[in-house]
């Protein structure tokens, strides 16, 4: 099998049997609607889609043209139906899975995708957005500092909304900003802006080392879970509430070690 383009409209693909030239779409576009919906029951947090696959290929698959070569600009057929449904649901391809980068991301967005549908599952208040939006900041401005103040503003703004508008609007802004890769740089900066909370319980040395090993991690010499560890050992010791209280610190649990490779 593979994806052709149709020769009446080029935004349009065609799942075609290579030797027989069979066209499979139409029973594809059905099967993947009938997949999607029932897939709505139940409760999914994340989707790993297969690598290439005209059916389930995530980006870039091939799409053959009348040339008989190939661009690399498709989606599966059964992937575009379920990320169209639902846009927010973290999706990854299981080869982009090997990148640690990408493989820490994505498990971070599965877990916040899920607390975010059980809090807006659960008979929600403003007050308990302000408090879950609180304690996702750090992970905000690591992921995209335009969005942490945009939903920032979402949040204080939330009131005067219809409230059967907020959770769809939050859910796709946040999900969004997480999709963003946080970069060694702006985890450098949450990390600083942490250290601002430490500095009146900490003594010179102390903060001096938790520079230095910053600064080692963004030059990358040393792993994220190195200064995330130190953080979490003090905010623990002098029990700072405000920092206690960030996702950030522990996005996915510590087993998975995740921020081992990153």
């Amino acid at each position: 099998l593979r994806l052709v383009r149709d020769s009446n409209t080029a935004r349009t693909t065609r799942l075609i049997t290579n030797k027989t030239g069979i066209d499979h779409t139409d029973k594809m576009n059905s099967y993947a609607e009938r997949r999607v919906i029932a897939l709505g029951g139940e409760e999914l947090s994340g989707y790993v889609l297969k690598k290439d696959s005209p059916s389930c290929g995530m980006e870039r698959v091939r799409v053959y043209g009348a040339s008989g070569m190939p661009t690399r600009d498709g989606s599966g057929l059964f992937a575009a139906t379920l990320m169209r449904r639902y846009p927010s649901l973290p999706v990854e391809e299981e080869g982009r899975l090997s990148d640690p980068h990408l493989r820490e991301n994505f498990i971070e967005r599965v877990f916040a995708y899920r607390r975010l549908r059980s809090f807006f599952s659960s008979r929600w208040t403003l007050g308990g957005l302000v408090q879950f939006h609180t304690a996702h900041k750090l992970t905000l401005m690591a992921h995209s500092p335009k969005a942490y103040s945009e939903l920032g503003r979402f949040v204080a703004n939330a009131k005067r909304m219809a409230r059967d508008k907020v959770p769809e609007r939050y859910e796709f802004a946040f999900m969004a900003a997480l999709k963003k890769l946080a970069t060694p740089a702006r985890h450098a900066n949450v990390l600083h802006h942490m250290l601002g909370y430490l500095r009146t319980y900490l003594e010179r040395d102390s903060r001096d080392e938790l520079v230095t090993l910053i600064d080692d991690y963004r030059r990358g010499l040393v792993p994220l879970v190195v200064p995330i560890a130190l953080f979490r050992h003090y905010v623990r010791k002098f029990q700072i509430s405000y920092l206690s209280g960030q996702v950030y610190l522990e996005p996915h649990p510590k087993e998975l070690m995740l921020r081992n490779h990153v």
